[in-house]
């Protein structure tokens, strides 16, 4: 499993979804909020005009992005890491065995990632929601939300096993995926799911016996895809065989065999 060590200059800040944070130096002040960088940027400017009615804005603000996240399931807060009086280091990690990326945004194509990829960011980089619509999550089997990160400078993703970068571009303008595998891709990119063939035999051979149920996801366009190779639901099925989940049957268990 993979971590990032940032090395922070001073003053400079970076956040992260809480959870993700390993160590700092000693020099390195953490504080947790509600508000994403762009709400606390605002309130460091007088609250978007200042007043009472600035500060009715930013707490509006500030409730809806902690709404669309915990709809989206993500943590409410976030933690910000800002060195003090010279140069500090903070480390961070995933929480699942893979890989990790950093991603460099120049303010000209936003990145959208799944759900839990998000690591850390520099403070000028803006965490938001991307609603995909019901429909599409639901049969994508991710939710109906991503990610989406705008705005200068580097987010570090993690996901589970290696990665791989794609351009669909480079195969015809469109690839199918599982839709665990996907773990960030640019804007520009169209994402979508079709359904694996129709309601017939091998239609549903396919969803049954090859492991891939009702559905792929489709990335269509010409931008970076990156994408893990384990899904989530694999390695929960691997643990669930490993610890010997695969052997219970019919008689509840009587007749299987144990180490040890």
């Amino acid at each position: 499993m993979q971590m990032a060590v940032v090395n922070l200059g001073p003053g400079q800040t970076v956040y992260c979804e809480a959870g993700k944070f390993l160590f700092k130096t000693a020099n390195v002040s953490m504080e947790t909020r509600l508000s994403g960088p762009s709400q606390g940027h605002a309130q460091g400017q007088g609250g978007q005009g200042g007043g009472m009615g600035g500060m009715l804005r930013q707490a509006m603000g500030t409730a809806m992005q902690v709404g669309q996240r915990a709809l989206a399931g993500e943590s409410l807060a976030f933690q910000y890491f800002t060195s003090q009086g010279g140069e500090g280091t903070v480390g961070f990690a995933g929480v699942l065995p893979g890989e990790m990326r950093a991603l460099e945004l120049d303010g000209t194509r936003a990145w959208f990632a799944e759900k839990d990829a998000f690591v850390a960011a520099e403070s000028s980089v803006e965490f938001g929601i991307a609603w995909q619509g019901g429909r599409t999550g639901r049969s994508g089997g991710e939710g109906f939300v991503l990610e989406k990160f705008t705005g200068r400078g580097t987010v570090i993703i993690a996901g589970s096993g290696n990665f791989i970068d794609l351009n669909p571009a480079d195969f015809g303008g469109r690839i199918e995926v599982d839709t665990g595998c996907i773990v960030a891709f640019e804007e520009g990119i169209q994402y979508g799911v079709q359904r694996i063939g129709g309601l017939n035999r091998q239609g549903m051979m396919n969803a049954v016996f090859g492991g891939e149920g009702l559905s792929l996801a489709t990335l269509e366009g010409n931008g970076r895809v990156i994408l893990q190779s384990m899904t989530i639901e694999g390695l929960a099925n691997a643990l669930r065989k490993a610890q010997g989940g695969d052997k219970q049957g019919a008689t509840g268990g009587l007749f299987s065999t144990h180490a040890g």
